[in-house]
């Protein structure tokens, strides 16, 4: 991780970082990653994984009391635009579709 560009870091410990997204689509919307580069298949075979889930739902229920989602893309047509494996907090707003679920 080299910190070359500025971010608003929300949270952060030894081996994972938590900072705001630059794309601004719902009101939270976190990346959660691990300061060691890995791909998105190499996170989720990485035993940093179940740590990451810890922090993102700690982080997710301050920044989001009412609910979120932890999303997770992989590859571009799944609209992952960084190599570098990360997991998404998306909340702030009522998601989907249906009003009634």
């Amino acid at each position: 991780m080299t910190g070359r560009e500025p971010a608003e870091i929300i949270y952060e410990e030894e081996d994972i970082l938590v900072f705001r997204n630059l794309l601004r689509w719902v009101p939270v919307m976190l990346l959660v990653i691990p300061k060691a580069h890995m791909s998105q298949a190499q996170l989720w075979s990485d035993p940093i994984l179940a740590k990451i889930g810890r922090v993102a739902v700690d982080v997710g229920a301050v920044h989001c009391p009412e609910g979120f989602r932890l999303l997770s893309n992989f590859g571009w047509h799944a609209m992952q635009s960084q190599p570098h494996g990360h997991l998404h907090i998306v909340g702030g707003t009522r998601l989907g579709r249906y009003a009634s679920g």
